[in-house]
């Protein structure tokens, strides 16, 4: 039994995938922070192409 847990303890099979979750929440993170944070002027930039095709 003490071995089988000495084994679970040292394996790192999953440790991998664990750092590609965390490297992957923190760009998604980063993304909706910066959409939040630039959200409005990117829609006034649109809007005043918008406006400027039209006329």
């Amino acid at each position: 039994m003490k071995n089988q847990l000495m084994h679970m303890i040292r394996e790192e099979d999953g440790q991998g995938m664990v750092e590609y979750g965390l490297i992957i929440a923190g760009i998604a993170l980063a993304a909706i922070a910066a959409i939040w944070l630039l959200g409005p002027q990117i829609s006034q930039f649109f809007t005043d192409i918008g406006t400027q095709m039209a006329a």
